[in-house]
């Protein structure tokens, strides 16, 4: 059985205005599996809500580390609880 997990994470850097948000629903869509949102914060960081299965969920977080994203990611710091169930879709906001 699969284990259900949600995944908050804040990305910092070069990462607004630069299509990071699209970019990580259309990954988090490709992955699969997953519900959810990426938003823009005041403090120019980029906070992504993530919940599915974790191999999904630790895909995503790979995916925001590496170097395929766009803009300049500085840095990520993650943190990880139990789903709560309450998203539909995985949605820019």
């Amino acid at each position: 059985m699969k284990e259900d997990v949600r995944l908050t994470a804040w990305v910092r850097g070069k990462v607004q205005g630069v299509g990071f948000r699209w970019f990580t629903r259309a990954n988090a869509l490709q992955i699969g599996g997953l519900t959810g949102f990426a938003l823009n914060l005041e403090d120019g960081r980029v906070q992504v809500v993530a919940e599915g299965p974790r191999e999904n969920c630790h895909r995503l977080l790979e995916w925001l580390r590496s170097s395929d994203t766009p803009g300049r990611v500085d840095g990520v710091t993650e943190i990880w609880d139990t789903p709560r169930g309450v998203y539909q879709s995985f949605a820019i906001r």
